[in-house]
């Protein structure tokens, strides 16, 4: 696999040393990830997903509700899709990444608690709150993203990042655990039902991501910049930086590789994530077993997502990728035949060993070869892509579900992506990255 053995021997010899530690912005910023996986376990892939087909969308055809679902999510990643790299290059331009962190962020709590509030049968409501609240979650991570270089430097941007996905893992798992038991035994809390207890768990979900929040806008510094200009400034600044990054991006051709590898093995996972209890849901397994399942992944993936931050440090952030790329298409394949809810938490427990050190290891990776000074402008691409495979994902499931009738065929239209995700990946070399990103930070180019 070129370029992912002993990748300190391709950096400069600067970012072979270990970055002096910021233990405390460090801290800040993972805890960010911590507050806003709730909305990704107890909303995205735990509780939504239920409520939407059995109140919200009760009485209509499975087929039917997996596709309004899928399109639900789809939207909401299309509408980032056209603003991410511009909201990336305002942020750079006038020293905005926490002000546009702050902006999505408070827009996917409002959306998340607000489900609260919706009455059965009204899935269109519920759908676009929804979008909302995701819009919110991934236009959030563009700010959050590009904060990485903030803290972290080197080889230990490999350890935060994976920091980040693994608190996450464990804040998610917690405040999630804490709200399948109140669904379980709603009457200990209580609440006259389990429907009552779900949406609660949304108005949960918001507020743990916010009061999680509040550490990275206190301790996390806004990387410098040249000015604070205003919003006007700011929007007229990101397009002429936008299209001078456009067309930059001929001479980052590493960059462009793995932005089109990860957009296809994202792709896969993102739809995995989105789409698994969905699914376990209509192979007919209950949604208190779905459930259980998905809590495993949450706490599953705290340990294994630092070690794949300690084999990112040691082999290459390639391998730990390629790791995972191989087991998600095992997954894939094996959840074609599971017939038991047994065999359902067997592949709960592989996604949740992997899924984390694929996530945190593509950012960091990512992280190493764009220039510095454009993080949030190329996070924004970074991010457009992954959600751009987030449209076409959940939309090709959902139509496979729709077309063939049956839920279980329509799992194996997210395995070409792996494999050819893995392929174009391997073509990959950080280390050239790495330099022509410095010579670009630099101006001397190449």
């Amino acid at each position: 696999m070129k370029g992912s053995m002993e990748p300190a021997a391709h950096l400069p010899r600067d970012d072979r040393k270990t970055s002096p530690r910021n233990l405390k912005g460090e801290i800040a910023w993972a805890l960010y990830d911590w507050g806003n996986s709730a909305f990704a376990t107890t909303v995205m892939a735990g509780f939504f997903p239920v409520f939407f087909k059995e109140f919200w969308s009760a009485g209509s055809d499975p087929s039917v509700s997996t596709f309004h679902l899928g399109a639900a999510n789809s939207l909401s990643s299309l509408l980032l899709v056209l603003a991410a790299p511009l909201l990336g290059a305002m942020a750079d331009a006038g020293r905005a990444r926490k002000k546009g962190l702050l902006f999505f962020a408070a827009l996917g709590i409002v959306g998340t608690g607000s489900l609260y509030w919706v009455d059965q049968g009204r899935w269109t409501l519920a759908a676009l709150l929804y979008m909302t609240s995701a819009l919110g979650f991934a236009g959030g991570n563009i700010f959050y993203d590009s904060l990485l270089l903030s803290v972290a430097e080197g080889r230990r941007i490999h350890f935060v990042s994976a920091l980040g996905f693994s608190l996450g893992y464990l804040g998610g798992g917690i405040l999630f655990a804490l709200n399948v038991i109140m669904t379980l035994r709603p009457e200990a809390f209580g609440l006259n039902s389990a429907a009552e207890a779900i949406r609660l768990s949304f108005v949960s979900a918001s507020l743990w991501w916010a009061v999680f929040s509040i550490p990275l806008f206190l301790w996390v510094p806004e990387p410098p910049g040249r000015s604070s200009p205003g919003p006007r400034e700011s929007f007229v600044s990101g397009l002429r930086q936008l299209r001078s990054t456009l067309g930059e991006m001929q001479r980052l051709r590493v960059v462009m590789l793995f932005l089109g590898a990860y957009w296809l093995y994202i792709d896969g996972v993102d739809t995995i994530i989105r789409m698994a209890v969905d699914y376990g849901l209509s192979l007919g397994f209950s949604s208190r077993s779905l459930l259980s399942a998905l809590l495993l992944t949450q706490f599953v993936g705290f340990p294994s997502a630092i070690a794949f931050g300690a084999i990112g440090r040691r082999w290459g952030p390639k391998t730990g990728i390629y790791i995972g790329i191989a087991a998600y298409t095992g997954v894939t394949v094996y959840g074609y035949f599971i017939t038991s809810e047994l065999e359902f938490f067997i592949l709960a427990a592989v996604i949740g060993l992997v899924q984390g050190g694929v996530q945190s290891l593509s950012r960091s990776l990512y992280a190493l070869i764009i220039p510095r000074d454009k993080s949030a402008e190329f996070f924004g691409f970074y991010n457009m892509l992954g959600k751009f495979a987030a449209v076409v994902g959940p939309i090709l499931m959902g139509w496979a579900a729709l077309i063939t009738g049956s839920p279980r065929k329509s799992i194996l239209a997210v395995l070409v992506l792996f494999v050819l995700g893995g392929i174009l990946l391997h073509f990959v070399d950080e280390g050239e990255g790495h330099r022509l990103a410095r010579s670009l930070e630099s101006g001397t180019g190449t």
